[in-house]
């Protein structure tokens, strides 16, 4: 279209300028005068002339038309360029809606058309697709637009869509709520009341070498914290009459919207009965009924055993670290003029400290499982020395105990866990169970918390307890060496696995086992 108008243009031109063949017969341009005054070098050249000047007229109108073509051409060129313009055409998913002057008029309205939409549509979120909207540009001659003629029919086109945020456990959709940023609210407020609340701290509090420590409760630092069932979110179109309150979905997916239960205490109960009748733990039992002391129960009266269970349950990993004195050791020196059983102090021993690290697991605020990750020597303790008498008692201890498994992984430590004292440690690794020391085989059998049991008096103020056995190859009254076989690693009583519950008493007093042995 523009070629054609251009040629026309300078068609006109060539035509208004072009003189008529008549008005060339005069001596406008070069006079028979001055053509008879070039004298002819040869005949060639005179041949020459005699053609010029018989053609004189049509010669100098060519000349004069290439000339006036070429100025005309350039002057059409000029006039079109001047009404060209750079035009744009806009398309929807490639159909074309219409012609605009400027880029910019699309760019801002997919900038802020959603926006807009948005603030119409407060309660729900909406999606408006502006992905298929694209243009590509023309260069035209005098092409019209209509840039709110385009605008106007992308609204109509355009159609809002309301969609939220299908959360799902496990690859089954629990609730559909308003967008992500509600979802991740949700999650963040159910897995808040297990959070450890010094877990922004960057040191870890230690805990002392007291009785009345509860490893469960104690200060940690938190390492990690999950979710043991997959979550996933996912946008979804939606019906906004199908959102979901925030704090009813909180609700399903903290208590799986188990309704309470109640037991009722008649003759005969007792914690233990009512936890074995009802499939349920001792400590379930207390947690749930803080009221109940020293076990005793009234008939009559209601205990709360409602068993939660979570949609989502929240699993975190922490640290703990805590100080734990190291026993020392002493040193006998023989003496053949003091009877047996006579002891008299030379040096006093110093127990030392190390520092313990237990990296701690917790599903839904209940504590899993435990282990000794590192130890760290704060102080050595100081060997004391005594004299003894020579006369050696058989099965005697030495004060200084061995570990009574071998390849031992301590798996729960000494101390309180939910307000009732572990006594000992438990440990697993091989299953042969061996005398941490020399002592006399004073008890063997069997009761519901420890199992099967063995208890050894070292003769020297300490015995130990060894609990849990799944059989015990000692009997009652058996003098033993220490490292000597005494039993085979179960879970018998009041166990949740195969594992050694070990304990070590001083003059009847409980102590921490970790205080005599070292890694």
């Amino acid at each position: 279209m523009t070629g054609f108008r251009g040629m026309r243009f300078v068609m006109d031109l060539v035509k208004r300028f072009t003189p008529k063949r008549e008005s060339l017969t005069g001596n406008e341009s070069l006079s028979d005068k001055q053509l008879e005054e070039v004298q002819p070098v040869d005949v060639q050249t005179s041949t020459t002339l005699t053609v010029i000047k018989r053609h004189k007229w049509s010669l100098a109108v060519g000349v004069g038309v290439i000339a006036l073509t070429g100025v005309i051409t350039f002057a059409g060129h000029e006039y079109v360029e001047a009404g060209m313009d750079e035009v744009y055409h806009v398309m929807l998913n490639n159909q074309e809606v219409g012609i605009v002057s400027d880029t910019k008029i699309i760019d801002e309205y997919k900038k802020n058309k959603p926006l807009d939409v948005q603030k119409n549509f407060p309660d729900v979120h909406v999606v408006l697709k502006t992905d298929g909207i694209t243009y590509t540009s023309e260069r035209a001659y005098n092409m019209k637009t209509d840039d709110s003629a385009v605008i106007s029919s992308l609204d109509q086109l355009l159609i809002p869509q309301p969609v939220g945020v299908a959360l799902k456990v496990d690859g089954k959709t629990v609730a559909i709520v308003k967008d992500q940023a509600t979802a991740d609210q949700i999650l963040n407020q159910v897995s808040e009341p297990f959070t450890p609340k010094g877990k922004n701290s960057e040191k870890v509090a230690a805990l002392s070498t007291g009785l009345g420590e509860d490893i469960s409760t104690a200060p940690s630092e938190l390492e990690k914290v999950e979710f043991v069932q997959k979550i996933d979110k996912e946008e979804v179109p939606i019906d906004p009459t199908e959102l979901a309150k925030p704090e009813d979905v909180v609700k399903t997916l903290q208590t799986g919207n188990v309704a309470p239960a109640k037991y009722t205490v008649v003759e005969g109960d007792c914690v233990s009965c009512i936890a074995k009748k009802l499939g349920i733990t001792k400590q379930f039992i207390y947690d749930n009924n803080p009221g109940i002391q020293d076990d005793k129960l009234k008939i009559g009266n209601q205990l709360d055993v409602t068993v939660l269970k979570p949609t989502l349950s929240v699993k975190t990993t922490e640290k703990i670290v805590k100080n734990q004195e190291i026993q020392y050791d002493t040193e006998y020196v023989k003496d053949d003029s003091m009877r047996l059983g006579v002891v008299q102090p030379i040096s006093p021993g110093k127990n030392g400290l190390k520092k313990v690290t237990i990296q701690v697991t917790k599903v839904d605020g209940l504590m899993t499982e435990e282990q000794v990750v590192n130890e760290e020597i704060i102080d050595q303790p100081v060997t004391a020395k005594v004299k003894k008498g020579t006369k050696v008692i058989k099965g005697e201890g030495t004060g200084k105990f061995a570990w009574p498994v071998i390849s031992p992984s301590i798996s729960s430590t000494f101390g309180y866990r939910w307000g009732k004292l572990h006594k000992g440690i438990d440990i697993t690794g091989n299953r042969n169970i061996m005398a941490a020391d020399n002592g006399k085989v004073i008890e063997t059998g069997y009761k519901s918390d420890y199992g099967n049991y063995i208890i050894i008096n070292h003769l020297n103020g300490y015995e130990t307890l060894y609990g849990h056995l799944s059989q015990i190859t000692t009997k009652s009254g058996t003098i033993v060496e220490k490292g000597e076989k005494i039993g085979i690693m179960g879970s018998t009583g009041d166990s949740t696995g195969v594992h050694l519950h070990f304990e070590i008493h001083s003059s009847g007093s409980l102590e921490n086992p970790l205080k005599y042995l070292n890694r």
